[in-house]
């Protein structure tokens, strides 16, 4: 479901010695050093695709495994608990947390209205210290394109993005780390993220 030429093509360009695979195996997954979990699209749509490929249990596997693993839009969104988007979609649940829609009447400081889908850039603001953070400024500018958010939580929030309501644009625990911006879509600070998940081994 989604950007996987785009996410395995920027990853080409910052991991020279890294083979790039695109799959849905689970063998071929287990194999891995690190694992990408991209997504684009309705959230009902992409958890029954996750589910119909069994990639919910590769996510959880890899998880327990400790293997560095990175989701991206959807892909940061399944992870949740719950989505209210398409009438309330059940996720994977590793954050306890839910996924929300931007209002439909969104305004600026101003009352001037704001575009739902969030489209283009905007400014992370870093909330913890991250190894993914190494070589990127706070506030500098990620590419999103999102209609529904991650609502912040201080206890899994490592970056923290404004468009009318404040939401987690970054979040991690452990081995994994999940964006709701599109680094392969970012330039530099996007690249640059790309390249320190490659040489991430997990740890904190």
């Amino acid at each position: 479901m989604g950007n996987l030429h785009s996410v395995a093509k920027a990853f080409e360009h910052v991991a020279d010695n890294f083979q790039i695979e695109v799959t849905s195996d689970r063998a071929r997954i287990a194999e891995a050093d690190h694992v990408v979990l991209p997504g684009v699209g309705a959230i009902r749509d992409c958890m029954a695709e996750i589910r119909k490929q069994g990639v919910d249990t590769v996510v959880a596997e890899n998880l327990s495994a400790g293997k560095p693993f990175l989701g991206i839009c959807v892909g940061m969104q399944a992870l949740m608990k719950h989505s209210d988007e398409n009438n309330g979609v059940a996720c994977l649940g590793h954050f306890d947390g839910a996924v929300r829609q931007f209002p439909k009447d969104l305004t600026d400081a101003h009352q001037l209205p704001m575009k739902v889908p969030h489209m283009g850039w905007n400014n992370v603001e870093q909330t913890v210290e991250h190894p993914l953070w190494h070589g990127i400024v706070s506030d500098s500018r990620f590419y999103f394109v999102h209609s529904f958010y991650v609502e912040p939580h201080a206890d899994y929030t490592a970056g923290r993005c404004q468009y009318g309501p404040e939401f987690a644009a970054m979040i991690y625990r452990d081995n994994l780390f999940a964006t709701q911006f599109h680094p392969e879509k970012s330039h530099t600070s996007g690249l640059q993220l790309l390249k320190n998940f490659t040489r991430w081994n997990g740890a904190l």
